[in-house]
């Protein structure tokens, strides 16, 4: 049966096996990787929000006396 080769993350162009890091380590790169959803979710509503305003100004525009 061939070994698998042990899973590893790369930080700052190094590379490390997962098994070998420390509880701290494995913690902070939890944390990390949580981080970084959050962030990718943040960016989403934040689109969200800004195609919404894009809605409410094209709404706006078109209530407004055109005379004006």
């Amino acid at each position: 049966m061939p070994k698998t080769k042990p899973k590893t993350i790369k930080v700052d162009g190094n590379e490390y096996i997962l098994d070998e890091l420390s509880d701290a380590a494995k913690a902070q790169l939890g944390s990390l990787q949580l981080t970084d959803q959050e962030i990718v979710r943040l960016q989403q509503q934040l689109a969200i929000a800004k195609t919404a305003r894009n809605a409410y100004a094209q709404a706006l525009n078109a209530e407004l006396p055109k005379d004006a």
